[in-house]
């Protein structure tokens, strides 16, 4: 598996990561061990995950791992904070990016995880509270401790991502590592401002959900199998948003695509997302190691000109004012 520099950092992630959002809840410890080995046999090393995934049950799925077989520097650990849950009264989840809430997570997520440092930290999602200068704070904190080599955000837009990016940088700060989105033939918004934005200023794009939240692999096209995300209770709505009409299109064309190369959609749509301009890596979470295998064989695929023109032109971003100057 090729390897990519993050961004203007010395970091290097493999090209493909593998996701671990449903580890210890839908994924079992065995199918994740099962998984971890398949990954890192095809050489990946990126492994994502986050302290609210399965309420850090993930985090503890890894660690387990960590201690036993696999040796912790085979592997870019990536997790995130941001997510606070308060279970007093009626249970409530909000966005929390305040200094004592992402040290107190990352402390946590460390002992879960079975390790004194993480190798990229994230901040998950935008809190419209905290200043950010506290959440930068908070982050170079981080670093400056040992408890992360890199740090960055996730799922913020490109005007929150720069201003955390101009924060760090400050007084020698640790700089921003990368910013951590949704990117696929279904959801190209970041290419208006974010892509060009991380392309300026150095910092690396990693992108998530390549395969449409499993909408691209065709699996929806006629039903919701029993078996999937979209039947699932935990991930229904997930799922759900990619399942509507003007969605279909795009389907349809990564099939026929698929047919053309004699390979199979989900093979079309990562290798899409895999090599699509400005992101250094994407992440993949499979339920079942036999997901991650058919994932996996998108390796050595590499899509033709004229066929990554025709997704390019079927699922294009509208680009308008200012961005097309």
């Amino acid at each position: 598996m090729e390897h990519r520099r993050l961004g203007r950092t010395g970091l290097r992630v493999s090209t493909v990561g593998l996701g671990t959002m449903t580890w210890g809840r839908d994924t079992d410890e065995i199918e994740a061990k099962d998984q971890l080995e398949i990954f890192l046999d095809a050489g990946g090393t990126l492994v994502d995950t986050a302290a609210s995934y399965c309420e850090g049950a993930s985090e503890e799925v890894i660690g387990g791992l960590l201690a036993g077989a696999v040796d912790r520097r085979d592997v870019v650990l990536v997790s995130k904070a941001g997510v606070r849950t308060w279970r007093t009264g009626a249970r409530s989840t909000a966005a929390d990016a305040s200094r004592g809430t992402l040290l107190d997570t990352l402390d946590d997520s460390l002992a879960r995880l079975g390790t004194d440092h993480l190798d990229l930290w994230l901040v998950q999602v935008p809190d419209g509270i905290t200043p950010f200068e506290e959440t930068a704070d908070a982050l170079r904190t981080a670093v400056a401790t040992g408890r992360t080599r890199y740090v960055g955000v996730s799922n913020h837009p490109a005007w929150a991502s720069v201003h955390v990016a101009a924060l760090l940088r400050e007084a020698g700060g640790p700089g921003m590592a990368a910013v951590e989105v949704e990117h696929s033939l279904l959801s190209r918004g970041i290419e208006r401002e974010l892509l060009p934005a991380a392309d300026g200023l150095g910092f690396g794009v990693v992108g998530y959900a390549p395969l449409g939240r499993g909408v691209l692999t065709g699996k929806y096209r006629a039903t919701t199998p029993p078996d999937s995300r979209g039947a699932s209770p935990h991930l229904r709505s997930y799922v759900a948003p990619y399942l509507g009409e003007r969605h279909q299109g795009i389907v349809e064309a990564v099939a026929t695509a698929a047919v053309g190369l004699d390979r199979k959609p989900v093979e079309v749509a990562l290798a899409w997302a895999r090599d699509a301009a400005g992101i250094a890596a994407t992440i993949v979470g499979a339920r079942t190691p036999g997901q991650l295998h058919g994932a996996l064989a998108a390796e050595d695929l590499v899509l033709p000109v004229q066929i990554r023109h025709a997704l390019n032109e079927v699922t294009a971003p509208e680009i308008g004012y200012p961005e097309r100057f």
